[in-house]
């Protein structure tokens, strides 16, 4: 509860914050938030861009993942899973059969948008409710709500209430079993150093002309026996994507000496 009222106050920095070189952030407008979780200390960068709504675009994959595990339709994480459909799509890696831990790594959307439909309206919904999923408004369509789409309103979400929600699935606070949370923090494991062991997931969102508009990093750090959880989100500057705004996250642990 302590937490939640820090970040939703906005002040920018608590007790074991560590300052950031705002160089890291380039020409994009970032929103940040860091919360060590063993020491209770809160970095805020842009308090007002941390508390902005956006779409979450593919960092909803978390838990469009744990809602599949919990209901049984994802098993083990290098199983076969998806089947490819035969369409053909931009991105090369999504145009094959992929297993449930490649279908995350390469952020198949063909994959997760056949998972939320066989989740359905209803059942998705009522997770939504009791995550506390951002504004939890999936009217958009059962397999596009979590992706800005023009002209449509999805479920939008901030900086602060994506790091809110990653702190309560790591306090056993979600309706998600410890085993559950096990396979997310394994297929979340995107780089390991003899410092630390990051663990993310990367979204984008892109305009009705398909330039990249905004950039989401998400995920937590496991440094020196502490654990980190972390939210960015960036937009302006030129491409924003999750592939730059996880650069920004990892570049600013390696400047803190922990990754």
């Amino acid at each position: 509860m302590i937490l939640l009222l820090l970040l939703f106050l906005g002040v920018p920095s608590y007790s074991g914050a560590q300052e950031i070189d705002k160089k890291l952030f380039g020409a994009y407008q970032t929103a940040l938030v860091i919360v060590n979780r063993s020491s209770g200390g809160v970095t805020k960068v842009n308090p007002t861009l941390c508390a902005r709504r956006l779409s979450p675009c593919s960092t909803f994959k978390i838990y469009n993942t744990l809602i599949g595990l919990k209901l049984g339709l994802l098993k083990g994480t290098d199983d076969p899973w998806y089947i490819w459909d035969g369409v053909h799509r931009d991105i090369e890696e999504w145009n094959r059969d992929l297993t449930f831990r490649e279908a995350f790594r390469v952020s198949a959307v063909p994959a997760y948008q056949a998972l939320a439909r066989q989740i359905g309206p209803e059942r998705m919904k009522t997770f939504i409710e009791q995550i506390g999923y951002g504004n939890r408004d999936i009217s958009a369509g059962i397999d596009t709500f979590w992706l800005p789409r023009p002209g449509k309103t999805g479920i939008l979400i901030s900086a602060d209430e994506q790091l809110l929600l990653l702190n309560q699935l790591l306090d056993g606070k979600l309706p998600f079993s410890g085993k559950h949370l096990k396979i997310i923090r394994n297929v979340m494991l995107v780089t390991e150093t003899e410092k630390g062991k990051l663990y993310g997931k990367t979204g984008s969102g892109k305009n009705a002309e398909g330039k990249e508009v905004l950039g989401w990093f998400v995920g937590f750090l496991e440094s020196g026996g502490g654990e980190y959880v972390f939210a960015c989100n960036i937009t302006g500057g030129e491409h924003p994507s999750g592939k730059a705004a996880r650069t920004i996250v990892e570049n600013i642990f390696r400047s803190q000496n922990l990754l």
